[in-house]
């Protein structure tokens, strides 16, 4: 009886072991997921959130089984600071989507032997979405310094922060970037991309931080977001067509830029741009279309729209220069007469503006700007006597609702 009571004893005794170990195993074997429905906590994995250990094997574990996943998947970045170096997420991925769901702070690494390129590049990924009051800080104050663009066309280009390359039906909402080493955000090669409510912060005088980069894109959407940087608020690139922005207040920066356009061979048009309700305070430019003087491609900038834009204390509200050298860097090889610049729209623009020109046309003599047209521009000057004058070369303009010194027939 009692060798039975024993045996009954060591049978039960490995049945719950059977069962601890069988469940052990199927934990394993989900991987890092800390939900069953594909959701990645990246602290499962091992990150730290003390803002010193290096999480990026953990980050990009947790990528890699989101974008190996079916259905919908999800990396979850909680509240607290994760130290990185570079990240590259490529897709394509196996499921419907991927979402960065960033309620804590990522921190790119000041260590630059460690970048190839950029801190966090996302490839061939379609319907993405990076959500949450998290933050993206580049903690580039550490090495603006050694930003060296201001010289030298053949500069070394510092990384920037989050790039979005051939990504198709993207969104990016409610997150803050901060102090890129570089650029904040860049969209290139990308079909429909939508950027809401999200907060980009530099200071005036950092080196080269755009705030939103695109080039080679369509269907951009920018809505309802803030920016403040040192460099452009918004530049859009070459190859950039069908692009809405609305909502966006810029300040401080160098204003909403269409350009730099020519600088390299074989750019492609820019077209179908639309800028509306939009607010500038104390930017260096407003509203600018920008080419080089020195020219390499040739090159169409049309159909671009403003309208409903609010000045306050803008330096040069209106600019078109197609003279453009930053740094007086430009060589004397290319042509400005390469980009032409044509069906240009300026409706309701008003407010202040820091400089007695309001409105700076500057276009080439052997391809002057055609078709622009400026409706209800009222721009003052906040220095003395509050009046502005339009300084215009080779622009062929149709004015109405406009002062006349600020409509180029003078």
């Amino acid at each position: 009886m009692a060798f039975r009571d024993v045996a009954i004893r060591v049978f039960f005794l490995l049945l719950v072991v059977s069962a601890a170990y069988a469940k052990d195993k199927e934990e394993k074997k989900e991987g890092a997921a800390s939900e069953a429905d594909g959701t990645y906590d990246i602290t499962k994995l091992g990150a730290k959130p003390d803002g010193k250990t290096d999480c990026t094997k953990e980050v990009e574990e947790a990528w890699a089984s989101a974008c190996g996943g079916t259905g919908k998947q999800t990396i979850f970045i909680p509240k607290g600071d994760f130290l990185t170096g570079p990240l590259n997420f490529t897709g394509p991925c196996k499921g419907d989507s991927v979402t960065i769901k960033l309620d804590g702070n990522l921190l790119g690494s000041n260590d630059l032997a460690k970048y190839k390129s950029n801190w966090i590049e996302i490839m061939r990924v379609k319907n993405l979405v990076i959500t949450g009051k998290g933050t993206l800080d580049g903690q580039g104050k550490a090495v603006w310094t050694k930003n060296s663009c201001a010289k030298s066309y053949d500069c070394k280009i510092l990384p920037n922060s989050l790039v979005l390359d051939f990504c198709d039906d993207a969104l990016i909402e409610g997150i803050t970037i901060l102090n890129s080493k570089f650029f904040h955000l860049n969209i290139y090669e990308c079909k429909g991309v939508t950027v809401k409510d999200v907060t980009v912060t530099a200071p005036g005088d950092s080196p080269n931080t755009d705030g939103i980069h695109m080039g080679d894109s369509s269907k951009v959407t920018i809505v309802d977001t803030k920016i403040g940087v040192g460099d452009d608020c918004i530049s859009i690139g070459p190859g950039s067509k069908e692009v809405n922005i609305s909502g966006v207040t810029c300040s401080p920066g160098h204003g909403i830029s269409v350009g730099s356009l020519g600088r390299y061979k074989d750019e492609k048009d820019v077209t179908d741009i639309t800028v509306k309700n939009c607010v500038l305070k104390g930017s260096t430019n407003g509203v600018r279309i920008k080419s080089y003087e020195d020219a390499k491609s040739p090159l169409v900038a049309s159909k671009l729209t403003y309208e409903n834009i609010q000045m306050d204390d803008v330096g040069y509200p209106i600019i078109i220069d197609q003279k453009y050298c930053p740094n007086k860097i430009c060589t004397s090889k290319g042509d400005s007469a390469r980009v032409t610049v044509k069906d240009v729209t300026f409706k309701n623009i008003t407010g202040t503006s820091s400089t007695p020109e309001a409105v700076s046309l500057l276009c080439s003599d052997k391809k002057p700007c055609e078709g622009v047209t400026m409706n209800d521009v009222k721009l003052e000057y906040t220095g003395k006597n509050n009046k502005t004058m339009a300084v215009c070369t080779n622009a062929k303009v149709t004015a109405k609702g406009v002062d006349k010194a600020n409509t180029c027939d003078a």
